[in-house]
This record gives C-alpha cells, structure tokens and sequence, in this order.
C-alpha cells in the first residue's frame, strides 16, 4: 500500500511539474549560429476586435518572414485571463508556421475565471527553457495570481528558476521590468546572476525602450496593438556572434532602422565554483588555475571548463597561482607555501611559513618570490621548496604579489612600507613610505616598473612614481585607490580612480612635479569604486575591473570607453588576457569564465 501511494504521490508530482514548465533541450539554431526571433508583448487579445486583428496581422507577417525562426512572447496575452479569451489567443498563435514560446503576466492571471489553471492547460506549461544558437532562453511568468497585488514572479516558478542550471549564455524574459514594481526583483536578479546574461527582455510598458536592470542589457517591447503607434507590430531581435539588434516591424507595412543595438563578448564557458574565489585564476598551456575560500585549488580544461582536478589544503586560499611548465606555486591560510604538479595535482613540496601565507608568488629565474604574514619575505628554488634567502625585516603582513626583475624585488605591506630587495640574496635597498597610517599602506597593490620608477598607489587616493635608484618620490597625481596598470610596452601607467575615471600618465615622465600631465583622462561612469584588483591591458584594450562585477574597456590610446561587460555580481578579482581576442575572468563570487570579444575589437 505505501508503495502504492508513493506511485500516485510521484506520479502527481511529475503531472504537476510537467503541466507548468517546459524545457526543451533540442537546439532550434545550430551553436553560434545566427538566431533571429520575433519578439511580441501585451497583445490583450479580448472582445475588442482590433486587438485580434492586430494579433492576426502580427501572425501573418511573421509567417511571411522566412527569416524569423522562432516567436517570443512576453505576457498579458489577454486582456482579464478568460477561458474564451486565452483559447482564442491560443487559436491565432497556432497558426504562426514557426516555434513559439509563451509566458503570462498580470492581465493573464489577476482576473483568470480558472484559478489561473486554463494557461497552463491551454500552453501546456507557464514558464519556459530552450536552446538556440548556444544560447539558452528562459521565460518566467508574472502575477500576481488572482489577488490585486504588486508584481510577483510566483514561488513555484522562483523555486524552478533557483535551480536550473545552464553554462550557456542567457537571454530572460518576464513580463514585468525587473524593478521596484515588481517584489522579488530582487531574487529573480539573485538568481540570474548565475548566468551569463546576454539580454532581458520585458513587456508591460507598452512601448520600446532601454530599461535599467542592475547594469545587465535590457529592453522593454512595444505591444502589438496599433494604438499609440504606426500599426500593429512587434520587434525582430538579431543575435549574430555578439552583435545584437532590435528593428521594430510594422505588420504588413515596414522594418523599421534598428531602434537600439549593441555588441557584447560571448562568452565561451563559466564555472561556478562552490566556494567564494578571493585571488586571480590564470591559464597556463591548455588549463586555468584557481584557488578558493574553502582552501581547494583547482584546475580547469582551458577549452571546456570542465574541472580535471584539485587538491585541498587546510586554510583559506587568497593568494593567486604562479604557474612554470609543470609545477604550480601558491599560498595558503594554513601557513604554508605549496608547490603542485600544474598536469595532475599532486603534492610536489610543501613549505612552511609561522603565519598564514596571504600573499601570491612570482616565479622568476626558476625562483618563487613570496611574502607572508609572519614579517618575512622568502625567495625559494623552485624545483625543491629549498628556501634560498630569507627577509626578516617587514613591518606589516604581506597581501599582494611583488614585482620581480632582474634589479629587485618590490612589494608593499601593511605598515605603510614598500619594499626593495635584492633578487639575487634578499638584502634591503631601500624602503619607502608615504608617512601616512597603516590604512593608507601601498599593501594590496600590484606594483608595477617601467623607465626607471616603481608604481604604486595607496587608499588616500594617490598615484606615486618612485625611484628605482634610491626610493624616493619622484612625482605624484592625485587619484587612484590600490588599482593600476601598465601598458604592455611600459609606455603608460593607467589608474582607477574611486569615481568614475581612469588616468593614463607617462612612465618616463621624470620630474619632481605636484600635477605631472596626464596622457588622457577618460570618464568611464563606473561609479564609486574600490576593486582593488590590477588593471590590466593589451595593445589597444584596458580592461578595468570593478567591485560590482562589471568590466569597463578603454582604448589604450585616448581612453575612449569602448563597451563595458556584465560577469558577475561580485568584485572582479582579475582580467586576463588571451591570444583570440578571450578573456579570463574570476569574480569572487566564485564565478570564472572565458569571454570572446572579437567583435568588439573590431570596432577600434
């Protein structure tokens, strides 16, 4: 009898979920392919017979358009949810000669005679997933279901959408904005965030325009009803490998030019790691490293991002690998320095610090460079973890990655000092300071190096150019936090301000002056900003990442803002830069992934 009863209990389930959501994992157009659809909202098919026939004539034109290869539509289907008015609606839409996907909004469900049953009967589920192009689309739909309420995506569907998983790229489709007038707003962002969001597309508003989304592409569809408008029409979205467009049609009648359109990175694969990721990932022959909060340090295929494998050690991980042919070098919170085989995992040496080892190494000359927080500084060979020199002289703990050449070793701590040392046996050079407290030290700065200086930036919003020779100041500019840059051929420093801009200066600029002449200067409207995470950049692109997790890019030669990029909903720990126009990005929400930005290269 209990086993009986687990069938029906199953079986019902089963039956419920079927009836209200549908996920189709076949592709309708082939990966990276190009995908055009046929966006429609807010039809309000009623008594009224000119909203059926501006729906008819929606459908006609359509069909007629070889082009199109799938519909979408984006709730308030009818105009008070009857049982007459959605099988009418259901009778023009079967007509359309190509895929269609659907979802409801608040006339769907507010006014439903059924209890809001005859959608899901009707359509044969209320939410929706499918695949085309490799771009996954997800449409959820919008109550409040029969009570007068704010909107509401419902509990049934946020659960559904909490747990779907896609590493696709993402276009979302609601009926409502996703904002103050809708309650949960907040949790359907929470949960998209997971995805790499091309575009959200909404209805509601009756008319076509840009909608703020948490800085996330979006855009608001016109109805198809003639009213306030050329004629009954809808709009035709074109994905074409990044480029995206938006024409309005007029049924019947016209394509209107494209009212908006714009150019994102593809992404190429994401990897949602199950801990937080508070240090760089980098990509060495074919595999991207990264450790994470749990203290696990991964590996991932650089193609794929599958994971190959990982090796756990006993503290939290902040420190970002170094990677040298076949071995792997990182810190830990566990007090100590580990050294992997890069192709398996595997234990190669392990040495021991006194306190926890915050700080990333750098592996120069087959020697690890690396601080701690035990007021030492270590130089170990490479090959053995056989400890070479050893500096016992730091003030402060050590959080960020040195610079290493052939004249020293530079780094800042925690007690308002910036070091120089002697690559070869450790001895001091010299140590600067800006006199300031602790909370104004050089600390979580990558220093850079270039013609002659050391760069460094500290939180009381300064940029100073230090002499290699003997440490002293030799200029400084005003801007900046703990985030800066160099140009790959050492020409120009970039800094992030904590508002907005980005500074370009000369690196060879050698005279002691209070305001050296910038290179440009370029407002790039990221806002309030204090990602202390290092700038980087290639010939022609600066990549600026922020603590929000959007990505800012800036033409090297001006600073004109180019295009920004959406990756997470957390600070960006590090930008890298790969040969085909990729980029490797982690976030510390545990987020990593490669993007591909051919096109937006292009544009240059």
């Amino acid at each position: 009898m209990y086993r009986y009863s687990f069938f029906l209990i199953t079986l019902f389930v089963l039956t419920f979920s079927s009836v209200y959501s549908q996920t189709d994992n076949k592709e309708l157009v082939a990966p990276g392919g190009k995908v055009v659809f046929a966006f429609l909202a807010d039809t309000h098919v009623s008594d009224v017979a000119a909203n059926i026939e501006d729906l008819e004539a929606c459908v006609a034109d359509i069909n007629a358009n070889a082009e199109i290869q799938f519909v979408i539509l984006g709730g308030d289907i009818t105009e008070f949810g009857s049982d007459r008015e959605i099988y009418h609606a259901k009778d023009i839409l079967d007509k359309l000669n190509k895929p269609y996907y659907i979802v409801g909004g608040n006339h769907d469900s507010k006014w439903s005679e059924s209890g809001c049953n005859t959608f899901a009967q009707a359509f044969g589920y209320e939410y929706f997933s499918f695949r085309a192009g490799g771009i996954q689309f997800i449409g959820t739909n919008s109550g409040p279901n029969m009570r007068m309420a704010p909107a509401l995506v419902p509990r049934e569907t946020m659960l559904w959408l909490k747990n779907f998983e896609s590493a696709l790229p993402v276009v979302f489709i609601n009926h409502y904005p996703l904002d103050r007038g809708m309650l949960n707003y907040k949790d359907v962002l929470n949960s998209i965030s997971r995805y790499d969001v091309l575009l959200i597309l909404c209805g509601h508003g009756h008319r076509n325009r840009l909608i703020d989304v948490d800085d996330y592409p979006a855009l608001m569809g016109r109805s198809t009803l003639r009213a306030n408008s050329d004629g009954a029409g809808y709009n035709i979205i074109t994905i074409d490998n990044g480029n995206i467009s938006f024409q309005e049609r007029i049924a019947g009648k016209e394509l209107k030019t494209a009212w908006h359109s714009y150019t994102t990175p593809m992404p190429i694969w994401s990897f949602q790691d199950d801990s937080d990721i508070g240090a760089a990932a980098f990509e060495k022959n074919g595999m991207v490293y990264f450790g994470n909060t749990k203290g696990v340090v991964k590996a991932l295929d650089a193609e794929t991002g599958k994971q190959i494998w990982e090796y756990a050690t006993e503290g939290k991980i902040f420190s970002s690998p170094a990677i040298e042919n076949d071995k792997l070098v990182i810190g830990s919170t566990d007090n100590n320095i580990y050294c992997l085989n890069a192709r398996t995992g595997q234990l190669i040496w392990r040495h021991a610090a006194t306190k926890s080892v915050l700080a990333s190494p750098v592996i120069y000359q087959e020697k690890v460079y690396i601080g701690a927080s035990d007021g030492i500084f270590r130089c170990l060979e490479l090959k053995t973890g056989k400890l070479l020199w050893q500096y016992d002289k730091v003030a402060g703990f050590v959080e960020s990655r040195a610079h290493v050449d052939n004249e020293g070793v530079y780094f800042g701590d925690w007690a308002n000092r910036l070091y120089r040392l002697d690559p070869l046996t450790g001895a001091e050079r010299w140590v600067w300071t800006n006199n300031r407290g602790r909370g104004y030290s050089a600390a979580a700065v990558w220093p850079v190096k270039a013609n002659g200086h050391v760069f460094a930036v500290t939180p009381e919003r300064k940029l100073y150019a230090i002499s290699d020779a003997d440490g002293k100041d030799v200029w400084t500019a005003a801007g900046g936090r703990e985030s800066i840059g160099i140009s790959p051929d050492g020409s120009a420093v970039y800094v992030k301000t904590m508002q907005d801009s980005v500074f370009a200066f000369p690196t060879a600029l050698s005279q002691n002056i209070a305001s050296p002449k910038s290179l440009w200067r370029s407002f790039a409207g990221f806002g309030y900003e204090i990602s202390p995470s290092p700038i980087t950049a290639t010939d022609d692109l600066i990549f600026i990442p922020t603590d929000k997790g959007n990505i800012f890019v800036l033409k090297a030669s001006n600073g004109q803002f180019l295009w920004k990029y959406k990756f997470s909903g957390a600070l960006i720990n590090y930008i890298q830069p790969l040969p085909g126009n990729r980029l490797l990005i982690s976030a510390m929400d545990g987020k990593i992934g490669i993007v591909h930005t051919r096109n937006l290269n292009e544009r240059l």
